[in-house]
């Protein structure tokens, strides 16, 4: 496997882990959050796909999110399904970016994000995309730790 196909290998198993485990949260639970100033379940689902959004524009744009406005905006929660639906259009954007992308890319293509006093390789900004979707998979077995639901079983 080159570098390209390694990283479409860990977007697609980190996603299909997510699906998994955030398809075996129940319905009665989405509206769940351990404080008030943390995420919702079904806020949480949502802030991971729109992040990979908001990060394939930072790519595209070289860092620079310009007058950027989410397709989110405005758009009530509703069920795990909706929010899917709505991501898989961007998802598949997305995807076909990294597909797209040789290995000198990687290396030579910088995302420089000064506002936040960010420089980083291509290669190295798309490992944080992945790793920012498995924080939050863990963050989501522990909200159902903590109230007592059944986790799937992400490991298999």
């Amino acid at each position: 496997m080159n570098p390209i196909q390694i990283i479409l290998l860990n977007f697609s198993e980190i996603r299909r882990r997510s699906i998994k485990l955030w398809k075996g949260v129940p319905v009665d639970y989405l509206q769940w959050r351990p404080d008030k100033g943390a995420f919702t379940i079904i806020e949480m689902v949502r802030h991971v796909l729109e992040g990979e959004h908001l990060f394939h524009k930072i790519i595209e744009n070289r860092g620079n999110l310009g007058d950027y406005v989410s397709p989110w905006k405005g758009l009530e929660y509703a069920t795990l399904e909706n929010e899917l639906k709505i991501a898989e259009q961007y998802r598949q954007d997305f995807i076909k970016m990294i597909g797209n992308l040789n290995e000198l890319d990687l290396e030579k293509i910088k995302i420089e994000r000064s506002e936040v006093g960010q420089s980083k390789k291509l290669g190295d900004y798309l490992n944080r995309i992945a790793y920012h979707e498995s924080v939050h998979t863990g963050q989501l077995l522990s909200y159902l730790r903590t109230i007592g639901v059944n986790r799937p079983q992400i490991w298999d």
